[in-house]
């Protein structure tokens, strides 16, 4: 495989409050990646900084070869890198396929951007059928479909999603994770944030483990479900 995302030695700080220090890790193109670890840990924090929200203070990410900590955000993304925030961030006061639009609008191919709206609602019949309707009157596992559904759009190299569970019932829970699954099959990298540790490791080809702000275990995701120490912090066991 080959290294499609690497993050070397990243640190990044809000003020005097380094959130992330020495944080390392790779995705290699057509995995699945996890990072986990507790609240406040530092991965939603590396996201952002991946995606050009934020600077870091110190370290590199490289995206396909190439150093892109100096790009702004929507560089970035046109490079092929979306990500679906945690807490979802529908634009609530606009239908499902406005949200989807939106989330193509750095692209010129109107037909294929009409195809892609389709692939969405293959994958998440239910925003087919409500595509007019307004996003704010959906309940939260909606939400995350078309909040996934548009980082989609974009048709990105790698795909960051950012907590996609957190608060579904655990019918919605495996819905979306069973469509992540789909997602690599048809070819989509991605990276996952993930406080359902146990799923997220299941799923993953690979994870790494993200402790105050540093990486401190990775594997592969069978290899750290078995781990003692990580059975014992982060699944319960």
């Amino acid at each position: 495989m080959t290294a499609l995302l690497e993050v070397s030695e990243l640190s990044v700080a809000y003020g005097a409050i380094e959130a992330v220090r020495n944080v390392s890790f790779v995705v290699e193109e057509g995995q699945i990646v996890c990072l986990i670890g507790a609240n406040g840990a530092g991965k939603s924090t590396t996201l952002r900084t991946i995606s050009g929200l934020l600077r870091p203070r110190a370290g590199d990410i490289r995206f396909e070869g190439k150093s892109i900590i100096k790009e702004p955000a929507h560089t970035i993304l046109g490079r092929g890198i979306a990500h679906s925030p945690e807490g979802r961030r529908v634009f609530a006061r606009m239908t499902v396929e406005e949200n989807l639009l939106l989330g193509a609008y750095s692209r010129k191919d109107e037909a294929g951007v009409q195809k892609d709206i389709q692939r969405v609602f293959e994958l998440f019949p239910v925003l087919g059928e409500r595509r007019t309707q307004k996003a704010g009157l959906f309940s939260g596992g909606e939400q995350q479909m078309l909040a996934i559904g548009r980082a989609m759009m974009s048709k990105p190299r790698l795909l960051m999603l950012d907590e996609p569970s957190m608060g579904l019932s655990p019918i919605m829970t495996q819905l979306i994770f069973d469509t992540i699954n789909e997602l690599q099959q048809q070819g989509t990298t991605i990276l996952l944030v993930e406080q359902n540790a146990l799923a997220a490791l299941a799923l993953s080809d690979r994870g790494y483990v993200v402790d105050l702000g540093e990486t401190t275990l990775e594997g592969a995701g069978q290899e750290l479900l078995a781990d003692e120490r990580v059975r014992a912090a982060y699944l319960g066991q």
